[in-house]
């Protein structure tokens, strides 16, 4: 006896049909991309005309003509002679002659500029330390993958959004206002923002692991803790690593301005420098900080190159 079964399929749409339709559901969908296009770039240039009314970008003042006369000039074109002049200020006038004199007396305060160049980096080194142990520390609450519950997710990130929401300069000036001026208070105002931002930075590399080694460990009896000991952190640490050293250069950037409060390091010698109007100074300390932060740029690549196993390839 044979059986035999006979089954009936709707054959697929071809020929010019299937053309058709897809050159018709093609030109939808252009059509589509270009409103949406079209609404957004709309919008952002509504957004951007706003913020720059906003900003005075269209302001119109008086200005001051070479014959003591005063005109209406539009703000941006009227103002950028001024920036011209007062950075051709702080250029020093440097001979070939006697360049060794210019230069000493370009960098007339360096022994006291580079006492404060270590202080500022020892404030930016103690303020990443701080930063990266209690970014490290609340990141993982903070992830929604690994958090223990709702209220301590919540709690964590309303505490890492206040903590980078407040300037270091604000931090700085209500630390200053506790413990007087001087190095601590600047410690202390740079590691809470940088735990704010750290932890921010740390929570999002934490939320974006492959979570099958973190239940291998719960499978096998271990804990939360052991779960983030040996399935989250080996996956996290290159990453970890790269936004610390990244920190650290901002971190030795901001540590330079906040002693414009009091808070220690070279922002003090800027603060002098402006109010006395010693421009050619304020060159030396941007000099100084600018190679100061290319060196920490250079060994920090190298660091993480080698941490993360592309030293070697070099």
């Amino acid at each position: 006896m044979t059986i035999t079964a006979e089954f009936t399929t709707n054959p697929p749409v071809s020929g010019p049909s299937a053309i058709a339709a897809f050159e018709r559901d093609y030109a939808e969908k252009r059509r589509s991309a270009r409103i949406s296009w079209a609404v957004g770039t709309i919008l952002f240039f509504a957004a951007f005309c706003l913020t720059a009314w906003l900003g005075d970008f269209f302001k119109v003042t008086q200005v001051t003509m070479p014959d003591g006369s005063r005109e209406w000039r539009w703000i941006i074109p009227a103002g950028l002679p001024r920036l011209g002049e007062y950075i051709v200020q702080t250029f020093p006038d440097l001979h070939w002659e006697t360049l060794g004199a210019d230069l000493a007396n370009w960098f007339w305060r360096w022994q006291t500029w580079l006492r404060l160049l270590i202080e500022t980096i020892l404030i930016a080194f103690m303020a990443t330390t701080f930063g990266v142990i209690g970014g490290f520390t609340l990141a993982f609450p903070a992830s929604r993958n690994l958090a223990p519950n709702r209220w301590i997710l919540w709690i964590t990130r309303r505490y890492l959004e206040i903590a980078r929401t407040v300037p270091e300069l604000v931090w700085a000036l209500i630390f200053v206002f506790c413990f007087s001026v001087g190095p601590m208070a600047g410690v202390m105002a740079i590691g809470l923002h940088a735990t704010g931002a750290l932890g921010k930075l740390y929570s999002e590399a934490i939320e974006n692991i492959d979570m099958r080694p973190l239940e291998g460990v719960k499978a096998a009896g271990g804990n939360w803790f052991d779960q983030i000991r040996y399935g989250a952190v080996p996956q996290v640490l290159p990453n970890v690593i790269s936004y610390t050293l990244l920190r650290f250069e901002i971190n030795v950037r901001s540590s330079s301005i906040i002693g414009y409060v009091g808070a220690g390091g070279l922002g003090q010698e800027i603060r002098t420098a402006m109010s006395f109007q010693e421009y050619t100074d304020l060159s030396a300390l941007f000099i100084i900080i600018f190679v100061t932060v290319v060196i920490i740029d250079y060994g920090s690549e190298k660091l993480r190159h080698r941490v993360i196993g592309l030293g070697d390839r070099e």
